[in-house]
């Protein structure tokens, strides 16, 4: 990992009226992290995503992209939601496409972009199908190959994975696992699943229940392809628990 800071957040704080959600929240995200983000359920963990693409307006604190406050207009995040997000009018070529519409990528960069990655998430023959046709894994993976095509500064998830099944879950993470390594994009992970962030993150980030601060952030270094059987990943994934559980 880069010793560069890819996103500060300096003492965050986001209230509903009188109901405080996000309280003095502070961390760094550093060049390169696929840094994991879990919690108690109902923390906070989405309010915090949803500050950082401003769909929230924050009522305290600011964040920092590269430096800058950040501005999804003006800098390169991509986002991919829980459930899916593809447009059903629009063909899986198109739906991957899109993002590159929007930015107006040169025609030919478009098209490698979007071959590239069709070929990357196996889904290439797919390409003229529509999101009806598709399965919910397939989905998703339309909804990644859009997001990493862009080149993202910075990639957000959001439980993306949370409504398959295990073997479909498991085949989608190490996806991502292999596009993150392919393009070093800096990666926000949210999830309500411990094994999940203990599979894929670099560094787990561990938020109290609400109002929602940093518990504390950890570092995992386990080895790549990760298994969760073995004693090291079990004896990550009960300390990561015990730091949910005592709040």
């Amino acid at each position: 990992m880069s010793e560069k800071v890819k996103v500060k957040v300096n003492h965050l704080t986001k209230k509903f009226g009188d109901l405080l959600v996000l309280n003095d929240v502070s961390f760094d995200v550093m060049d390169g992290d696929l840094m994991c983000v879990v919690g108690p359920t109902g923390c906070g963990k989405t309010t915090f995503l949803n500050s950082l693409t401003k769909i929230y307006d924050i009522t305290s604190g600011e964040i920092l992209l590269n430096g800058v406050k950040v501005d999804p207009k003006k800098q390169n995040i991509a986002y991919i939601f829980q459930g899916n997000s593809t447009m059903p009018w629009l063909t899986v070529e198109e739906n991957v496409r899109f993002g590159l519409d929007i930015k107006r990528v040169e025609e030919n960069r478009k098209k490698e972009l979007t071959d590239k990655y069709l070929d990357i998430v196996g889904l290439s023959k797919y390409r003229r199908y529509y999101p009806k046709q598709l399965s919910a894994s397939m989905l998703q993976r339309v909804s990644i190959a859009r997001a990493f095509a862009t080149e993202p500064e910075l990639l957000l998830m959001d439980e993306p994975y949370g409504q398959l099944d295990i073997e479909l879950r498991f085949k989608l993470e190490d996806e991502l696992v292999k596009l993150w390594k392919m393009t070093g994009t800096t990666v926000l992970f949210i999830t309500h699943n411990i094994e999940e962030a203990v599979y894929l993150g670099n560094r787990i980030m561990i938020l109290t229940n609400k109002p929602t601060t940093v518990k504390e952030t950890i570092l995992d270094d386990l080895p790549r392809p990760r298994d969760i059987a073995a004693p090291e990943f079990i004896a990550l994934r009960n300390k990561v628990t015990e730091l949910i559980k005592w709040w």
